[in-house]
């Protein structure tokens, strides 16, 4: 993992809360059209592991959500873009810390309990949130961009 990407994910500070779901796994997005068929695709070339851990089955069960080992790395495909990267948002920030993982931009926003990454210059939005239990956390990112970079275009623009 190159040194850049460290530093820039030590020095995040982006915060951000969070969105539990009751169900036991990640809340499953409505996407539809282009972005639910980059979705589908991306589903069945997700890795089987992903920092060591197996692709478990999620509550609910879809095709826009996977997740892996305990406690969970949560991704969810299909979500909308996230207020720091939406002018005119009450949470815009041009300068909201990202990184670039293996030919894949992510932004970098702390939770409570890890962190939640979410692509950028992609279309559709793709988040993972990794639990501090994965630290690095950024280390995921890894295990998921030859998929990612494979099935989700690079956004327009």
């Amino acid at each position: 993992m190159p040194g850049p990407v460290l530093l820039a994910f030590a020095l995040c500070g982006v915060s951000a809360g969070c969105t539990a779901d009751d169900g036991g796994g990640p809340a499953a997005p409505s996407p539809s059209g282009e972005a639910a068929e980059a979705c589908r695709v991306l589903h069945e070339a997700l890795p089987d592991r992903v920092a060591g851990e197996e692709r478990n089955g999620s509550a609910p069960s879809s095709e826009y959500t996977a997740v892996w080992g305990e406690p969970a790395v949560e991704l969810r495909c299909g979500v909308p873009e996230p207020e720091v990267l939406r002018p005119g948002s009450e949470h815009y920030n041009p300068t909201a810390e990202a990184a670039e993982v293996n030919g894949v931009s992510w932004l970098l926003e702390e939770t409570d309990g890890g962190y939640r990454f979410t692509t950028t210059e992609r279309n559709p939005y793709l988040e993972v949130r990794v639990p501090h239990a994965y630290a690095p956390e950024i280390g995921v990112l890894t295990d998921l961009a030859d998929a990612v970079r494979g099935a989700l275009p690079p956004a327009a623009g």
